[in-house]
């Protein structure tokens, strides 16, 4: 993938990406690669399952990524990359055009309730009140 960064380029990023990366766990295989999966997105504007093969399985390389995400690596990553550079305010990687929610994550349960209209409602007597209480004072002696 032609992402412009020489080799010198890509030593410097890696030594920093995996300086960011947690301590347990098992180490990836190929974090370049990882890298330039994450590159991919935006430049390509693609969803998850439409990653080429060449980065490996999509289902893989997202839980990767939202492993490390939790963990807090790319923050540290990129604040990590922005202090060594003079014009890093200028560019930024990931917005929120890439990162979608699920279709869960908009709220409350969906459907409508069927509701009474406020003109019916003035109209008819309330149906949870008993009969017998409405009946004023008469009351029955045996």
């Amino acid at each position: 993938m032609s992402t412009k960064m020489t080799d010198a380029d890509w030593t410097n990023t890696l030594e920093i990406f995996r300086a960011c990366l947690p301590l347990r766990g098992r180490k990836a295989a190929d974090d370049r690669l990882f890298l330039e999966a994450m590159h991919f997105f935006p430049v390509e504007n693609v969803r998850w399952r439409a990653l080429p093969e060449r980065f490996g399985h999509w289902n893989s390389v997202w839980k990767r990524f939202d492993r490390l995400s939790k963990a807090g690596v790319f923050e540290a990553f990129f604040d990590t990359l922005a202090e060594m550079s003079a014009s890093a305010h200028l560019i930024q990687m990931f917005d929120s055009t890439i990162v979608r929610a699920h279709v869960s994550a908009a709220g409350a349960k969906g459907g409508s309730k069927a509701r009474r209209s406020a003109a019916r409602a003035v109209g008819s007597r309330r149906k949870s009140t008993p009969n017998r209480t409405i009946r004023a004072g008469s009351s029955r002696s045996i």
